[in-house]
């Protein structure tokens, strides 16, 4: 790609990829999608457990716990105990309390895993 500089770096929920690329296939019906990009759609399908709306509204609410960056990857992993939680946590520097954890979870639970289609 040359040529070609990104702009802007910012993580996105995999319910974000899966519409884009889903609209992308919709939109070019005669033009296939790439293998990367039907590798990515199988991935975030696998990966999305809530719709999109629930997704961003979940990510809003942990925006008062951690940042954006990490609220996107708490809302595409789901946690549902505090082991799992704390993993993904084990990096950050600037991780939650053992309190905000439990009011994360608190969070988490109010949201509904889709089963599988």
């Amino acid at each position: 790609m040359i040529g070609k500089k990104t702009l802007e770096s910012k993580p996105i929920p995999a319910a974000k990829v899966k519409e884009i690329l889903e609209e992308f296939k919709e939109n070019h019906g005669d033009e296939k999608l790439s293998y990367e990009q039907n590798l990515t759609l199988e991935h975030a399908t696998s990966l999305t457990k809530l719709s999109l709306e629930d997704t961003e509204k979940l990510i809003e609410e942990l925006e008062a716990y951690v940042d954006y960056k990490v609220a996107v990857r708490v809302a595409d992993i789901l946690p549902r105990d505090m082991a799992d939680l704390r993993l993904v946590f084990a990096k950050e520097r600037n991780a939650p309390s053992n309190d905000e954890m439990k009011e994360i979870l608190e969070i988490l639970e109010k949201y509904e895993i889709k089963e599988d289609e």
